[in-house]
Parts: C-alpha cells; sequence; structure tokens
C-alpha cells in the first residue's frame, strides 16, 4: 500500500484527467437521492477547489446550507446561502464571511476527499481539520459523507487512529 504524501500525488493526477462537470452533475444527484440528505435540514458542504467535486447545485435545494471556515487548527460551521461573499483562505479556498455557528445544529456533513475507501476512511489534503473537526461531533445524531470519481474510490487506504471515518462514501 503505497503512503498518504504519494497517494495525494496520485489522486490529484488523477483527478486533473477526469471530466469534473460531468461526475459533479451525477454525484449532485446522487447526494438528493440518498436519505442522509433527503432527511436532513442542516447541511454542510465545501466550497470546491480546483479539480473537486462540485456540490453547489445542492445550493437550490430547500435546506440550510452551511460552509467551513478555517480559524487556527479547527474548521467553524458558518452559514451560507448562494451568492453570499466568499474570501480566499491562506489555504486558498473561498471561505464564508458569516458568523460560525455550533456543529451541533448539523444533521449532515459532506466531507471532501481526495480518495476514499470501502471502510469509509478518506485521504484529505494533509491538515488533518475534517479529522479534528469529525472527532468533535455527535456522530449518532449527525450523519457524514463523502462523494468522490469512482476513479478515486479504493479498496483501502492507509490510515492513523486520528483517521475518522464517514458513514458513507457516495461515487460516480
Amino acid at each position: 500500500m503505497d503512503n498518504k504524501i504519494g497517494l495525494r500525488a496520485r489522486a490529484k493526477s488523477i483527478r486533473k484527467t477526469l471530466n469534473t462537470g460531468k461526475i459533479s452533475e451525477k454525484l449532485t444527484k446522487l447526494v438528493q437521492s440518498h436519505d442522509f440528505y433527503k432527511n436532513a435540514h442542516n447541511v454542510m458542504i465545501f466550497y470546491p477547489a480546483k479539480y473537486e467535486v462540485n456540490l453547489l447545485a445542492l445550493f437550490n435545494d430547500d435546506k440550510n446550507f452551511y460552509l467551513p471556515r478555517v480559524e487556527g487548527d479547527y474548521l467553524k460551521v458558518c452559514p451560507y446561502k448562494a451568492a453570499e461573499t466568499l474570501v480566499k483562505s491562506e489555504f486558498n479556498i473561498l471561505e464564508p464571511c458569516s458568523t460560525p455557528v455550533n456543529a451541533d445544529i448539523l444533521d449532515l456533513v459532506i466531507v471532501p476527499a481526495l480518495m476514499c475507501d470501502k471502510h469509509g476512511y478518506r485521504l484529505g489534503y494533509g491538515g488533518g481539520f475534517y479529522d479534528r473537526f469529525l472527532s468533535e461531533l455527535n456522530t449518532s445524531i449527525i450523519r457524514t459523507l463523502s462523494v468522490i470519481p469512482s476513479e478515486l474510490f479504493v479498496d483501502e487506504l492507509p490510515h492513523e487512529k486520528f483517521d475518522i471515518p464517514v458513514d458513507e462514501i457516495i461515487y460516480a
């Protein structure tokens, strides 16, 4: 099994060859038909980086949406409506300017990933932000999932004791 650094490079390389627009449309529809999403009122998604799955079409649905904002080593949950102001973070990701709220209000968190495996483990970008965030959630109430192109879904990823698996992976 490759190490995480090598897998990140491989995943980024593969993503550049994919039709992310078409994959994003499929994944958005799969999310919309998933029970976790259908039953959720408060949903945290991520603003896509270049070559990343784009779920922003979900903003057309009748739900309350939240985007993460990095503050120090932690993610804050910030309300967001389409067309509100976003600013670039130190990681070159667009983030909301709204006042953070308590994560306990969330019903669903859609977690970004470079790769995912069949056990729910995901390969992130290496900062540990989502693992720290997920470790503090009440996962008996708040559901988690990741969406990924099928080319980046693998049997097994290396993981450490601090890596938090998501409840489900959706891939297309």
